[in-house]
């Protein structure tokens, strides 16, 4: 079973509520202790709706709580580097909601930060825990359908009226659809394909959802160091095109329909000489596999599921999409 881990919530934030504290739960001997909200009364009602024994308005006393073995960060994206460097010099396990930061150079110090304190730092990317997802994965890494050529993901979906806020208008945090959405489907692919992204073009749009110049769809081509090209449609202003992602290789296609999502729902056909085949999935709850893993970590088996590096790479092929739109041209991914 293992030690008890304390599990302490920077950010009341609708992810945590919605899907991270009940991910928590569900490991053996882990809980969540304490919640930190610059907002008191909020932190407050957050604590109290979530039977959670502490709430604070400041990251130092909820990292100087005893209780508190790892925190989950889920504040506006300005903030991670900043909180992440305090929780590794407090010798606190770091999962941490995508996008790490908004620098290269600032992702890169929050991973040397951990490594350098000796905790577990972890990058939430919940999609890698899908059923879905791995099996493609395995698919495409046992030669199902030969030499992979071609991706495509369908990311298209509607923001949700309580979701409206900070993403659409706040340029500081990291706002827009690209270091939103984009970076899940970076490291999706990553994770299936085995490679890293090279070169990004992109074209962007502004539909009237976000504001000040802010995206909020985006059409974007990746190439990949194995020459598969990818096709990545993301937006926050499509209310019914459904989600998919699509391997096409030399001698066959995946076809995933509902996957890119934070349900564990959606299924996968594998399209061959021999006609399509449904291929059979396990679903479980993506936090909750996740959760596992890190727990894992922490108890010296094995790694996260996205580790801080992976988060690094899903962000450097993020900003180069964003620059592509910016200046009209294909755009190199920088890892360093």
């Amino acid at each position: 079973m293992g030690k008890r881990i304390g599990w302490g919530l920077i950010g009341a934030s609708t992810i945590a509520r919605e899907w991270m504290i009940g991910a928590i739960r569900a490991q053996s001997s882990n809980d969540v202790v304490a919640v930190m909200s610059a907002d008191s009364e909020r932190g407050k009602v957050f604590a109290q709706a979530n039977r959670i024994p502490a709430s604070y308005t400041a990251i130092d006393a909820l990292l100087g709580d005893p209780a508190v073995d790892a925190v989950y960060i889920s504040t506006t994206n300005e903030l991670h580097k900043a909180q992440t460097l305090a929780a590794a010099a407090a010798g606190k396990h770091v999962l941490c909601e995508k996008p790490l930061a908004l620098t290269l150079e600032d992702a890169r110090e929050m991973v040397a930060a951990c490594g350098g304190a000796g905790v577990v730092m972890g990058t939430n990317h919940h999609l890698r825990n899908a059923a879905s997802h791995r099996k493609t994965r395995e698919l495409v890494q046992s030669g199902a359908i030969g030499m992979p050529l071609y991706a495509r993901i369908f990311h298209a979906v509607y923001l949700p009226s309580h979701l409206q806020g900070w993403r659409l208008n706040k340029p500081s945090a990291g706002a827009g659809v690209i270091l939103d959405i984009t970076v899940h489907d970076a490291d999706t692919l990553r994770f299936i394909l085995g490679a890293e992204p090279v070169e990004a073009v992109a074209l962007s749009q502004q539909a009237g959802m976000a504001e000040g110049g802010l995206e909020d769809g985006v059409m974007a081509a990746v190439r990949f160091d194995n020459n598969v090209l990818a096709q990545l449609h993301d937006a926050f202003t499509v209310k019914f095109a459904g989600t998919g992602l699509e391997i096409h290789g030399s001698a066959g296609s995946i076809l995933g329909r509902d996957v890119m999502t934070q349900q564990p729902i959606g299924r996968v056909t594998l399209r061959n000489a021999q006609g399509e085949t449904d291929i059979a999935l396990d679903h479980e709850n993506l936090y909750a596999r996740g959760l596992r893993a890190f727990v894992a970590a922490i108890r010296g088996e094995g790694s996260p599921s996205a580790t801080g590096e992976d988060g690094v790479r899903s962000l450097a092929t993020a900003l180069a999409v964003l620059e592509a739109t910016r200046s009209g041209h294909c755009t190199a991914v920088r890892f360093q």
